[in-house]
Protein backbone atom coordinates (compact mmCIF):
# COMPACT_ATOMS: atom_id res chain seq x y z
CA UNK A 1 0.00 0.00 0.00
CA UNK A 2 1.46 3.66 -0.78
CA UNK A 3 0.53 4.49 2.42
CA UNK A 4 2.85 2.90 3.99
CA UNK A 5 6.19 4.34 5.06
CA UNK A 6 8.67 1.63 4.16
CA UNK A 7 9.87 2.67 0.41
CA UNK A 8 10.57 6.00 1.76
CA UNK A 9 12.50 4.94 4.85
CA UNK A 10 14.75 2.83 2.04
CA UNK A 11 15.28 5.25 0.15
CA UNK A 12 16.64 7.64 3.33
CA UNK A 13 18.86 5.14 4.01
CA UNK A 14 19.94 4.38 0.40
CA UNK A 15 20.68 7.69 -0.12
CA UNK A 16 21.90 9.05 3.13
CA UNK A 17 25.48 10.95 3.17
CA UNK A 18 27.89 8.48 4.89
CA UNK A 19 30.47 11.57 5.10
CA UNK A 20 32.83 8.49 7.38
CA UNK A 21 32.59 5.21 5.73
CA UNK A 22 35.56 3.65 5.34
CA UNK A 23 37.87 4.60 2.01
CA UNK A 24 40.80 4.56 2.94
CA UNK A 25 43.81 3.56 0.36
CA UNK A 26 46.68 4.18 2.51
CA UNK A 27 47.91 3.96 6.45
CA UNK A 28 47.66 7.70 6.37
CA UNK A 29 44.54 7.98 5.33
CA UNK A 30 43.53 5.45 7.39
CA UNK A 31 44.85 7.18 10.08
CA UNK A 32 43.08 10.40 9.21
CA UNK A 33 39.97 8.29 9.04
CA UNK A 34 39.86 6.83 12.52
CA UNK A 35 40.53 10.50 14.01
CA UNK A 36 38.06 11.70 12.64
CA UNK A 37 35.13 8.98 13.05
CA UNK A 38 36.53 8.76 16.43
CA UNK A 39 35.73 12.67 17.25
CA UNK A 40 32.77 12.20 15.30
CA UNK A 41 31.23 9.19 17.15
CA UNK A 42 32.15 10.66 21.10
CA UNK A 43 29.98 13.21 19.98
CA UNK A 44 27.19 11.13 19.05
CA UNK A 45 27.42 9.10 22.00
CA UNK A 46 26.58 12.24 24.10
CA UNK A 47 30.35 13.46 24.50
CA UNK A 48 32.52 12.13 27.63
CA UNK A 49 34.28 14.13 30.29
CA UNK A 50 31.65 14.28 32.77
CA UNK A 51 32.45 10.71 34.72
CA UNK A 52 35.22 10.07 37.04
CA UNK A 53 38.74 8.49 34.91
CA UNK A 54 39.30 7.38 37.95
CA UNK A 55 36.30 5.95 40.49
CA UNK A 56 36.24 5.69 44.32
CA UNK A 57 36.24 2.31 45.47
CA UNK A 58 34.46 0.50 48.46
CA UNK A 59 34.70 -3.37 48.49
CA UNK A 60 31.08 -4.90 49.94
CA UNK A 61 31.67 -8.83 49.79
CA UNK A 62 34.31 -11.11 49.31
CA UNK A 63 33.33 -14.39 48.76
CA UNK A 64 36.07 -17.30 48.24
CA UNK A 65 35.66 -20.46 46.17
CA UNK A 66 38.18 -23.38 45.75
CA UNK A 67 39.80 -21.79 42.86
CA UNK A 68 39.09 -17.76 42.69
CA UNK A 69 37.87 -15.19 44.83
CA UNK A 70 34.59 -12.91 44.55
CA UNK A 71 34.79 -9.75 45.13
CA UNK A 72 32.38 -7.15 44.90
CA UNK A 73 32.84 -3.75 44.52
CA UNK A 74 31.49 -0.27 44.88
CA UNK A 75 32.39 2.28 41.83
CA UNK A 76 31.81 5.79 42.46
CA UNK A 77 31.54 6.62 38.36
CA UNK A 78 30.03 10.32 38.62
CA UNK A 79 28.46 12.75 41.21
CA UNK A 80 25.41 10.79 42.62
CA UNK A 81 26.01 7.51 40.32
CA UNK A 82 27.64 4.56 41.58
CA UNK A 83 27.85 1.42 39.81
CA UNK A 84 28.03 -2.46 41.69
CA UNK A 85 30.98 -3.95 39.70
CA UNK A 86 32.47 -8.02 40.51
CA UNK A 87 35.97 -8.40 40.30
CA UNK A 88 37.00 -12.04 40.02
CA UNK A 89 40.45 -13.17 41.10
CA UNK A 90 42.37 -16.70 40.15
CA UNK A 91 44.06 -18.58 43.05
CA UNK A 92 47.35 -19.52 42.65
CA UNK A 93 48.87 -17.77 40.03
CA UNK A 94 52.12 -16.37 40.08
CA UNK A 95 52.70 -12.62 38.83
CA UNK A 96 50.21 -9.43 37.68
CA UNK A 97 47.51 -11.19 36.43
CA UNK A 98 46.03 -10.34 32.83
CA UNK A 99 42.63 -8.66 33.38
CA UNK A 100 39.23 -8.98 31.16
CA UNK A 101 36.30 -6.57 31.05
CA UNK A 102 33.46 -8.85 31.09
CA UNK A 103 30.19 -6.76 29.53
CA UNK A 104 26.61 -8.66 30.39
CA UNK A 105 24.11 -8.59 27.91
CA UNK A 106 20.09 -7.93 28.46
CA UNK A 107 19.09 -9.97 31.12
CA UNK A 108 19.21 -9.83 34.71
CA UNK A 109 22.84 -8.03 34.41
CA UNK A 110 25.97 -9.18 35.91
CA UNK A 111 24.82 -11.97 38.49
CA UNK A 112 24.52 -13.78 35.36
CA UNK A 113 28.15 -13.51 34.23
CA UNK A 114 29.00 -14.83 37.60
CA UNK A 115 26.84 -17.74 37.97
CA UNK A 116 24.58 -16.13 40.45
CA UNK A 117 20.88 -15.98 39.85
CA UNK A 118 18.62 -12.51 40.52
CA UNK A 119 18.73 -13.09 44.23
CA UNK A 120 22.34 -13.74 44.89
CA UNK A 121 22.10 -17.32 45.37
CA UNK A 122 24.22 -20.08 43.49
CA UNK A 123 22.53 -20.65 39.89
CA UNK A 124 24.10 -24.21 39.91
CA UNK A 125 23.08 -25.79 36.36
CA UNK A 126 20.97 -22.98 35.87
CA UNK A 127 20.71 -21.96 31.73
CA UNK A 128 21.64 -18.75 30.82
CA UNK A 129 22.90 -17.34 27.68
CA UNK A 130 25.80 -15.80 29.23
CA UNK A 131 27.06 -19.15 30.22
CA UNK A 132 28.60 -18.10 33.32
CA UNK A 133 31.33 -16.66 31.34
CA UNK A 134 33.36 -14.67 33.95
CA UNK A 135 33.72 -17.98 35.56
CA UNK A 136 35.22 -19.93 32.48
CA UNK A 137 37.48 -16.87 31.82
CA UNK A 138 39.13 -16.56 35.60
CA UNK A 139 39.85 -20.45 35.47
CA UNK A 140 41.90 -19.54 32.66
CA UNK A 141 43.69 -17.55 34.60
CA UNK A 142 41.95 -14.08 34.03
CA UNK A 143 41.00 -11.68 36.79
CA UNK A 144 37.72 -10.26 35.19
CA UNK A 145 36.10 -7.07 35.87
CA UNK A 146 32.19 -7.38 35.27
CA UNK A 147 30.55 -3.89 35.97
CA UNK A 148 26.64 -4.01 36.26
CA UNK A 149 26.02 -1.78 33.41
CA UNK A 150 23.20 0.73 34.08
CA UNK A 151 19.33 -0.30 33.80
CA UNK A 152 19.96 -3.73 34.33
CA UNK A 153 20.07 -5.67 37.41
CA UNK A 154 20.34 -3.33 40.61
CA UNK A 155 20.92 -0.43 38.59
CA UNK A 156 17.33 -0.11 37.45
CA UNK A 157 15.48 3.33 37.90
CA UNK A 158 14.00 2.94 41.46
CA UNK A 159 9.73 2.76 40.96
CA UNK A 160 11.08 0.06 37.84
CA UNK A 161 12.76 -2.22 40.30
CA UNK A 162 9.30 -2.71 41.75
CA UNK A 163 6.75 -2.43 39.31
CA UNK A 164 9.05 -3.81 36.22
CA UNK A 165 11.11 -6.66 38.31
CA UNK A 166 11.87 -9.03 35.92
CA UNK A 167 13.02 -6.48 32.81
CA UNK A 168 15.20 -3.48 32.68
CA UNK A 169 15.23 0.22 32.75
CA UNK A 170 16.18 0.80 29.18
CA UNK A 171 14.05 2.60 27.91
CA UNK A 172 12.93 5.19 30.23
CA UNK A 173 16.75 6.07 31.17
CA UNK A 174 17.22 6.35 27.14
CA UNK A 175 14.55 8.73 26.37
CA UNK A 176 15.63 10.70 29.54
CA UNK A 177 18.85 10.85 28.10
CA UNK A 178 18.72 11.97 25.09
CA UNK A 179 16.23 14.37 25.73
CA UNK A 180 19.39 16.07 27.27
CA UNK A 181 21.09 15.02 24.63
CA UNK A 182 23.13 11.99 26.27
CA UNK A 183 23.00 8.13 25.05
CA UNK A 184 22.34 4.70 27.14
CA UNK A 185 25.82 3.55 25.03
CA UNK A 186 27.77 6.42 26.04
CA UNK A 187 27.01 6.25 29.52
CA UNK A 188 27.73 2.70 29.68
CA UNK A 189 31.11 3.19 27.27
CA UNK A 190 32.19 5.68 30.22
CA UNK A 191 31.25 3.85 33.11
CA UNK A 192 33.47 0.78 31.82
CA UNK A 193 36.41 3.14 30.97
CA UNK A 194 35.88 4.18 34.54
CA UNK A 195 35.77 0.43 35.59
CA UNK A 196 39.09 -0.21 33.39
CA UNK A 197 40.73 2.49 35.32
CA UNK A 198 39.76 1.15 38.83
CA UNK A 199 41.45 -1.92 37.28
CA UNK A 200 44.89 -0.54 36.42
CA UNK A 201 45.39 0.84 39.77
CA UNK A 202 44.81 -2.65 41.87
CA UNK A 203 48.47 -3.95 42.12
CA UNK A 204 47.88 -7.44 41.39
CA UNK A 205 46.78 -6.79 38.16
CA UNK A 206 48.48 -6.12 35.15
CA UNK A 207 47.40 -2.61 33.40
CA UNK A 208 49.36 -3.42 30.18
CA UNK A 209 47.12 -6.64 29.66
CA UNK A 210 43.65 -5.84 29.66
CA UNK A 211 40.79 -7.07 27.19
CA UNK A 212 37.31 -6.70 26.60
CA UNK A 213 34.20 -9.31 26.09
CA UNK A 214 30.87 -8.70 25.45
CA UNK A 215 27.57 -10.16 24.61
CA UNK A 216 24.75 -8.63 22.96
CA UNK A 217 24.24 -5.04 24.16
CA UNK A 218 27.30 -5.82 26.27
CA UNK A 219 28.90 -6.89 22.91
CA UNK A 220 28.53 -2.95 21.78
CA UNK A 221 29.78 -2.03 24.88
CA UNK A 222 32.31 -3.75 24.49
CA UNK A 223 33.19 -2.90 20.83
CA UNK A 224 32.76 0.64 20.84
CA UNK A 225 34.64 0.79 24.63
CA UNK A 226 37.41 -0.56 22.81
CA UNK A 227 37.26 1.43 19.70
CA UNK A 228 37.63 4.43 22.11
CA UNK A 229 40.10 3.50 24.93
CA UNK A 230 43.64 2.55 23.31
CA UNK A 231 44.28 0.70 27.55
CA UNK A 232 42.03 -2.18 25.34
CA UNK A 233 44.78 -4.85 23.70
CA UNK A 234 42.22 -7.15 22.53
CA UNK A 235 38.47 -6.94 22.05
CA UNK A 236 36.02 -9.87 21.80
CA UNK A 237 32.62 -9.08 20.47
CA UNK A 238 29.35 -11.71 21.06
CA UNK A 239 26.75 -12.04 19.11
CA UNK A 240 26.32 -8.14 18.19
CA UNK A 241 28.81 -7.23 15.02
CA UNK A 242 26.51 -6.45 12.29
CA UNK A 243 25.07 -3.85 10.18
CA UNK A 244 22.84 -1.53 11.72
CA UNK A 245 20.70 -2.21 8.40
CA UNK A 246 20.47 -5.64 8.95
CA UNK A 247 19.99 -5.78 12.90
CA UNK A 248 18.57 -3.40 15.11
CA UNK A 249 16.84 -1.36 11.87
CA UNK A 250 15.31 -4.44 10.51
CA UNK A 251 13.26 -5.17 13.49
CA UNK A 252 12.21 -3.59 17.50
CA UNK A 253 15.53 -3.47 19.64
CA UNK A 254 16.04 -2.36 22.88
CA UNK A 255 16.11 1.29 22.37
CA UNK A 256 19.76 1.38 24.27
CA UNK A 257 20.86 0.32 20.75
CA UNK A 258 20.23 3.33 18.87
CA UNK A 259 22.50 5.96 18.82
CA UNK A 260 20.65 9.41 17.39
CA UNK A 261 22.65 10.63 14.16
CA UNK A 262 25.33 8.09 13.91
CA UNK A 263 24.18 7.17 10.04
CA UNK A 264 25.63 10.71 9.05
CA UNK A 265 29.00 9.49 9.45
CA UNK A 266 28.96 5.25 9.29
CA UNK A 267 27.98 2.26 9.70
CA UNK A 268 28.60 -0.17 12.30
CA UNK A 269 31.69 -1.83 10.84
CA UNK A 270 33.29 1.49 10.35
CA UNK A 271 32.88 2.25 14.50
CA UNK A 272 34.30 -1.44 15.35
CA UNK A 273 36.87 -1.12 13.13
CA UNK A 274 37.92 1.93 15.07
CA UNK A 275 39.38 -0.59 17.34
CA UNK A 276 42.01 -1.78 14.68
CA UNK A 277 45.01 -2.16 14.50
CA UNK A 278 44.78 -3.74 18.02
CA UNK A 279 43.16 -7.59 17.89
CA UNK A 280 39.33 -8.10 17.40
CA UNK A 281 37.83 -11.37 17.60
CA UNK A 282 34.10 -11.63 16.25
CA UNK A 283 32.24 -14.66 17.83
CA UNK A 284 28.25 -15.14 16.27
CA UNK A 285 25.58 -17.67 16.02
CA UNK A 286 24.70 -19.00 12.84
CA UNK A 287 21.10 -19.30 13.93
CA UNK A 288 20.92 -15.81 15.78
CA UNK A 289 18.09 -14.17 15.07
CA UNK A 290 18.71 -10.87 16.44
CA UNK A 291 22.39 -10.23 14.63
CA UNK A 292 21.50 -12.04 11.94
CA UNK A 293 24.54 -13.98 9.78
CA UNK A 294 24.10 -11.91 6.83
CA UNK A 295 24.72 -9.06 8.51
CA UNK A 296 27.79 -10.29 10.34
CA UNK A 297 29.30 -11.45 7.49
CA UNK A 298 28.85 -8.28 5.77
CA UNK A 299 30.50 -6.74 8.36
CA UNK A 300 33.16 -8.97 8.69
CA UNK A 301 34.08 -8.50 4.95
CA UNK A 302 34.42 -4.52 6.33
CA UNK A 303 36.59 -5.26 9.02
CA UNK A 304 39.12 -6.97 6.85
CA UNK A 305 39.25 -4.30 4.77
CA UNK A 306 40.06 -1.57 7.40
CA UNK A 307 42.32 -4.42 9.32
CA UNK A 308 43.86 -4.93 5.54
CA UNK A 309 44.42 -1.34 4.85
CA UNK A 310 45.48 -0.88 8.57
CA UNK A 311 48.11 -3.44 7.76
CA UNK A 312 47.16 -5.66 11.19
CA UNK A 313 45.27 -8.28 8.85
CA UNK A 314 46.26 -10.87 10.92
CA UNK A 315 44.73 -9.33 14.51
CA UNK A 316 41.36 -9.88 12.86
CA UNK A 317 39.72 -13.47 13.36
CA UNK A 318 36.09 -14.87 13.66
CA UNK A 319 33.88 -17.58 14.85
CA UNK A 320 30.79 -18.25 13.13
CA UNK A 321 29.24 -21.29 15.16
CA UNK A 322 26.10 -23.62 15.14
CA UNK A 323 23.97 -21.79 17.69
CA UNK A 324 21.59 -18.69 18.45
CA UNK A 325 21.88 -15.44 20.53
CA UNK A 326 24.12 -16.58 22.91
CA UNK A 327 28.27 -17.08 23.85
CA UNK A 328 30.21 -19.77 22.83
CA UNK A 329 33.40 -19.73 23.76
CA UNK A 330 34.95 -22.62 22.12
CA UNK A 331 38.18 -20.27 20.27
CA UNK A 332 37.56 -16.90 21.96
CA UNK A 333 38.31 -17.67 25.30
CA UNK A 334 41.29 -19.41 23.78
CA UNK A 335 42.13 -16.77 21.19
CA UNK A 336 42.27 -14.41 24.66
CA UNK A 337 44.71 -16.41 26.44
CA UNK A 338 47.28 -16.21 23.23
CA UNK A 339 46.63 -12.12 22.73
CA UNK A 340 47.14 -11.36 26.56
CA UNK A 341 49.69 -14.11 27.17
CA UNK A 342 47.79 -15.86 30.00
CA UNK A 343 50.53 -17.79 31.66
CA UNK A 344 49.58 -21.52 32.38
Amino acid sequence: MEWNPDEYLRKLYETRSQTLDFKAKTADQWKEWRTELREKFVDALGGFGDMYSKPEATVIERVEYDDYIRERIELRTADSLVMPTYLLLPKGRQGKLPVVVGCHGHGYGSKSAVGLLPDGSEANDDPNVHRKFGIALVRRGFAVVIPELIGFGDRKLENEAVVNRDSNSCFPISVYLMMLGKTTAGIRIQETMAAIGYAAEREELDASRIGIFGLSGGGLVAAFTAALDERIRAAVVSCYTNTFLDSILYRRHCIDNYIPGILRYAEMPDLVGLIAPRPLFIEAGQRDELFPLHGTEKAIARLQQIYGVADAAEGLDYHLFPGGHEICGDRSYAWLERQLQVQS
